[in-house]
């Protein structure tokens, strides 16, 4: 059985930085990409980033570009999202999820975790 589980998130402050995890189990994380999405009261699941399985390349999406990096530990089966300069608007909660091809669309995953939340005060 797959899962994945988030943490890591919490109330910051405007300006400030969090570390989110994402931990896989029951996962080949050489076949599997990992994506962040983020959904805000109200609004649509949207993607963050991803990091792709097959050639390590990474995506952020441009709302967060300079402000994210995504990166992994494969003996920890372990993927992180780095964020820094968080605004008001970053405030959602904040998912992972497992995927053959880092796409946009939440769809094409696969395994989704529960989702850790993000509150960042102004």
């Amino acid at each position: 059985e797959v899962q994945l589980v988030e943490s890591g998130g919490g109330l910051v402050d405007a300006g400030g930085s969090l570390r989110l995890s994402c931990t896989a189990s029951g996962l080949d994380f050489d076949r599997y990409s990992i994506g962040w999405f983020r959904q805000a009261p109200g609004k649509e699941r949207e993607r963050v980033s991803c990091t792709s399985a097959s050639d390590g390349v990474t995506y952020s999406e441009n709302s967060v570009q300079g402000r994210v990096t995504i990166s992994n530990d494969r003996a920890k089966n372990t993927v992180y999202l780095q964020m820094s300069t968080l605004l008001p608007d970053d405030t959602a909660v904040y998912y992972c999820a497992a995927t053959i091809w880092c796409g946009l669309g939440a769809a094409g995953y696969d395994y989704w975790g529960r989702g850790t939340p993000v509150t960042v005060s102004s």
